[in-house]
């Protein structure tokens, strides 16, 4: 790995080109309250991040990365439009690979802007990919947000439409929602057990956990109603499989996704906003005609992105995790904006992974 000191010296490069590109610096603490990012991830978060307390403040997360705060600072008081940059330290448990870092560095650039959407996410995929030309690095696009219209647009209860909504940044939790509630696979046998009980709370044991039996009981309500619910039809569940394998050149994947629109009627103003982005790209000097989309992409890691999503990789180094990532995240600044919202976009670059990629070790 390089040095710490070539990759701050490559941060603060970076950062000063950011602060050149009309960001304001901005500083975040490494200590963040662990119940904001329980809130928002639920208890998921803990399976990657450290964990402490202490008496006064609870529990407390080392910094997972700096959306969330910088996000916070922003809907605190922050300026409209505005541009942040700010540089530091992650950390991330590593519990399945010992040779991914769990501290490291990030670069990144936000920007808050409620005027156009479509040429904010153009500023910034142009500025990241203008900063890594020298690498020679593969970008990769997707758009949340397609998937989230379509999910929307399924014909079953709003209560499986949340449920995979939840799952869409778990691929294979939402298949196996699919797979269910189209009737591909069947209820559990012992949640078929406990649904056939006409009073499964009917009895003396004692209530042991963190759950009442009021609640318990809601629960069970619903998984009933939910047994109850007509399956997802196929050609619904066909139109999804489409799109999610759509991936092809950006202006491609755009006629491909407008065919299935025609079907599929839910998508077509995400599919809109793809146009509208593809065309700010373009102003930009993006070559879009040789962009990948991939319209499953960000689905494994990206969980707070709700639109445009991004990253860049290296095409002979698949060993290496993406060396900048980002994307849209309008739905979090509403989770912590208590009440209010603003388009934002952005992403971050690791320094680390730029110098290993230029082999200076």
């Amino acid at each position: 790995m390089p040095h710490k000191a070539e990759i701050r010296a490559r941060a603060s490069q970076l950062r000063a080109a950011f602060e050149t590109a009309g960001a304001h610096p901005v500083e975040t603490s490494v200590l963040l309250p662990a119940e904001v990012l329980l809130d928002l991830y639920g208890e998921d978060i803990r399976a990657r991040a450290y964990v402490t307390s202490d008496s006064l403040r609870g529990e407390q997360m080392l910094r997972p990365d700096f959306t969330v705060p910088v996000v916070q600072m922003h809907m605190d008081h922050g300026a409209e439009p505005a541009r942040y940059t700010y540089s530091g330290e992650v950390f991330r448990r590593q519990e399945d690979d010992s040779d991914r870092a769990n501290e490291y560095t990030q670069v990144g650039y936000e920007v808050f802007d409620r005027e156009n959407p479509a040429a904010a996410d153009a500023e910034v995929f142009a500025l990241f990919q203008k900063t890594l030309t020298p690498l020679n690095l593969r970008a990769a696009t997707g758009d949340i947000g397609v998937l989230k219209a379509a999910v929307l647009g399924l014909e079953t209860t709003d209560a499986r439409k949340r449920a995979l909504l939840r799952h869409i940044w778990r691929p294979r939790r939402f298949r196996a929602l699919m797979d269910r509630f189209s009737g591909v696979t069947p209820v559990p046998p012992s949640r078929a057990a406990l649904l056939a009980q006409d009073t499964p709370m009917a009895h003396e044991f004692p209530v042991i956990g963190m759950r009442t039996t009021e609640e318990i009981s809601a629960r069970i309500d619903a998984l009933k109603d939910d047994a109850a619910a007509a399956p997802l039809a196929e050609g619904q569940v066909a139109l999804i499989d489409a799109l999610l394998g759509v991936r092809e050149a950006m202006p491609f994947a755009l006629e491909h996704l407008r065919d299935i629109a025609v079907d599929m009627p839910a998508i077509t103003e995400a599919v809109f906003r793809l146009k509208d982005r593809m065309d700010a790209l373009a102003a930009l000097g993006v070559d879009v005609e040789a962009l990948d989309f991939e319209a499953n992409y960000g689905r494994t890691q990206m969980e707070y992105y709700d639109g445009f999503v991004f990253g860049f990789y290296a095409a002979d180094r698949p060993d290496l995790p993406p060396v900048a990532t980002g994307g849209r995240y309008d739905a979090l600044t509403r989770v912590l904006g208590q009440g209010r919202s603003i388009p934002a976009v952005g992403g971050v670059i690791r320094p680390g992974l730029m110098l290993e990629v230029e082999g200076a070790l």
